[in-house]
């Protein structure tokens, strides 16, 4: 399997086309890929090798464009990228596909969005991978209103903050629609309580760069939840941790820990 994207489909949820890929082993455990803020299904998922790994390891392999991202609806009102919304794009997905419920993997935003998925959809789970975000889903991540700015600056070289020209560039390397994600990384960082976190009861794994300076540590979250355990990613910062053997490692061995299930 190499690492060109596969044929993307599409579906509508909430009035929004949304596009999506459905790949690898169609008889195997289906894991349902949500990728993080400014990135895509492809960018976060195919390029860094998941598919291929998930793929030769007998998954189908199912990963969405959240709303506001590669081929998907790009909407400009920033209500519409509640994370609550998200997740519930997330479910629908798996409606279009027929699925009762699917091993669920979120990186960075796309952690966020897995959360609520849990907490709005627990039957729709398996379990739950959450990447790139620790104690940061509940204590947040910092202030994140200069990276909308800096999405929206003229250009680069007017961008002076550090993570703001970090985004800014990655969006523009994307080909972003920059007023979309203007508007879904002002409304996108709902914080779960401790309580919320406690209720996560499916199966879960937590993997965070240890450099990663925006995530927070991943033991803490953890300790929240009933049936979580945490992998720290050596050396590794918050775009190099995605796609890191460790980590791809781990979440296999996770899996086969938790049993093969046919759904």
């Amino acid at each position: 399997m190499n690492l060109d994207p596969p044929t993307f489909s599409h579906f509508t949820h909430e009035g929004l086309d949304l596009a999506f890929f459905d790949a690898g082993d169609p008889s195997g455990d289906p894991v349902l890929l949500i990728h993080g803020f400014a990135s895509s299904a492809s960018v976060n998922w195919v390029y860094p090798g998941w598919l291929k790994t998930l793929g030769e390891a007998g998954y189908r392999v199912i990963a969405i464009d959240n709303r506001g991202h590669g081929a998907s609806a790009k909407p400009h009102d920033p209500e519409l990228y509640r994370t609550p919304l998200m997740a519930g794009d997330a479910a629908a997905l798996l409606d279009h596909l027929g699925l009762p419920e699917a091993h669920v993997f979120g990186y960075s935003m796309g952690a966020r969005i897995a959360a609520f998925m849990a907490l709005d959809h627990p039957h729709r789970m398996r379990s739950v991978v959450f990447g790139g975000l620790g104690i940061g889903m509940v204590t947040g991540v910092g202030d994140w209103d200069p990276i909308a700015d800096a999405l929206l600056a003229p250009s680069l070289d007017d961008v002076t903050h550090e993570r703001g020209r970090m985004f800014r560039a990655f969006a523009e390397q994307t080909k972003s629609d920059r007023q979309a994600l203007a508007a879904c990384i002002r409304t996108s960082r709902d914080l779960l309580t401790r309580e919320d976190v406690g209720r996560i009861a499916v199966p879960a794994l937590i993997g965070v760069g240890t450099k990663d300076d925006i995530a927070g540590a991943p033991q803490p979250l953890a300790d929240l939840m009933p049936d979580a355990r945490a992998l720290d990613i050596p050396n590794r910062d918050h775009m190099l941790a995605v796609g890191d053997r460790v980590f791809k490692r781990a979440v296999l061995e996770f899996y086969a820990e938790i049993g093969d299930h046919r759904i």
